[in-house]
């Protein structure tokens, strides 16, 4: 198989109300394949004017698009789902050379999105409301939905496909229109997205997309237009912080999902093979690369030393190298940055008493790649197990007792997603009901589904993503009182 990547027919500008266009500068900004360096396309560098031409845009259409029928809309985002799936080849080719991820990892991905776009193709249509009698008999109490309004949509570069669908998805189905700063570092993924969309017919002015080398120039201006009433962001606790602040002043309703520092607990009585198949899928997709990916590893002392043996040997045996290769299990991390804060991590716990079980180095070669590795007897003060690694390296502990190691798992600022293996239903329920997270894995090491909930607590965010009460974060309640 090729590692080459063919561009030709990529949209690298912006979209606003209906039109793809270019910066009024003429700026760009370069996108490069983490695997090789190669810079594999320049796209539009927009600014606060643009910004202002796409909010203006959203606010145009907003009052039109809230009008149309629940089934307008859903049939929209079904188009949209057998779009997505019918180009899987070609977007997932994208992702892989914009981001690295191996080719069966980002058709993956592709499907996740998908069934975002069908989860809000139907929920669309269930869009519901209440009514009651008030005490006195008086009055009839009638409430409805309406949707908030414009939306600003911020996505990471980890998932650049199903974050996108993943917020415009329930925007579409709620009937509010949007402006999208997809990533610096993967818009071109984002922007075939958006491509489908007006395939499958939306409107002019829904979705407005300004990609950028300056991201507070844009989001800015939209935060401080007066038209945006709702911010959705994915990302670092730190630019979610600063959001929030910018939505105060013209009280926005928000929705954050931030940074992650999950626990991952192999109590005494697991299953041992469940559990190391269980950290491989929590720890190496997306090379770690994941908000949700287990970054510190407590294991019941009595079995420590048969888990770390047997999940460093699986990962040893992982396929490292560029993700358009065949058999690739590993791509690259995402920049230099990325790859410099995973080494700098593995190198501070080394120095607090850790060992390393296997990896530990850069291999050879272009790229930002960084050997799958395990540590072990490593110290709560090690800075790893204070951060978010985001990278390919798994943290394992040993612990004596329940009550030590839910102190630990939760003496975290984050709370975004958990992990318990054990075949005793008791603790099983204990540890998902005393864990301080958003979500719960047992026994198992995915948790992400179009049909749940997805979102964190303490400062992993507010809001959720999915799930029945996902459309519920671009929805208003109205109450109109009825005299009878």
């Amino acid at each position: 198989m090729s590692t080459s990547f063919d561009p030709s027919g990529l949209h690298t500008e912006l979209f606003i109300d209906g039109a793809w266009q270019k910066a009024a500068s003429g700026a760009t900004f370069a996108v490069e394949n983490p695997a090789t360096h190669e810079v594999i396309a320049h796209v539009a560098d927009g600014g606060p004017e643009e910004a202002r031409a796409a909010i203006e845009a959203a606010g145009r259409a907003q009052a039109e698009w809230a009008k149309s029928t629940p089934r307008q809309r859903a049939d929209i985002l079904r188009r949209a789902f057998e779009l997505v799936i019918a180009n899987t080849d070609r977007l997932a080719s994208i992702m892989t050379a914009e981001m690295g991820k191996p080719l069966a990892e980002a058709k993956g991905e592709v499907a996740y999105g998908a069934e975002m776009l069908r989860w809000f193709s139907e929920e669309a249509v269930r869009i519901g409301g209440d009514q009651a009698t008030s005490v006195d008999g008086n009055t009839r109490i009638m409430i409805t939905k309406e949707p908030v309004g414009p939306c600003v949509l911020v996505t990471p570069w980890n998932f650049p496909l199903a974050m996108g669908a993943r917020k415009i998805a329930p925007a579409v189905a709620a009937g509010c229109t949007m402006v999208f700063k997809p990533a610096e570092l993967t818009p071109l993924t984002s922007l075939a997205l958006v491509q489908i969309f007006r395939e499958a017919g939306l409107p002019d002015g829904v979705l407005n997309v300004v990609t950028t080398a300056n991201a507070s120039s844009v989001v800015g201006t939209w935060m401080g237009s007066g038209i945006a009433r709702k911010v959705s962001f994915t990302g670092s606790t730190e630019v979610g912080k600063i959001l929030l602040r910018q939505a105060a002043d013209n009280v926005m309703r928000s929705s954050m999902e931030l940074g992650g520092n999950a626990p991952f607990i192999v109590l005494a009585d697991a299953d041992i093979e469940k559990a190391v198949d269980g950290a491989l899928k929590a720890k190496m997709r997306n090379m770690g690369e994941a908000c949700t990916a287990a970054n510190r590893f407590f294991v019941h002392r009595s079995v420590a030393g048969e888990f770390s043996e047997k999940f460093a040997k699986r990962i040893s045996e992982l396929q490292v190298g560029n993700g358009a290769l065949e058999g690739t299990d590993v791509g690259p991390l995402i920049e230099q940055k990325g790859l410099d804060k995973v080494e700098s991590l593995v190198a501070d716990a080394v120095s607090k008493g850790a060992r390393i079980l296997t990896g530990g180095s850069r291999p050879d070669g272009p790229g930002y790649f960084y050997t799958p590795t395990v540590l072990t007897d490593v110290s709560q003060d090690a800075e790893l197990m204070r951060t978010e690694i985001f990278g390919p390296v798994a943290a394992i502990t040993a612990f004596d007792s329940e009550d030590e190691v839910l102190r630990l798992a939760n003496d975290t600022e984050w709370g975004l997603v958990g992990y318990v293996f054990t075949e005793n239903m008791d603790k099983a329920l204990r540890f998902s009901a005393e864990l301080e997270v958003g979500m719960v894995g047992l026994n198992t090491g995915i948790v992400s589904n179009p049909a749940a909930p997805f979102g964190g607590v303490k400062q992993s965010g507010l809001g959720r993503e999915g799930g029945k009460i996902g459309i519920e974060e671009f929805l208003e309640t109205k109450y109109t009182a009825i005299a009878v």
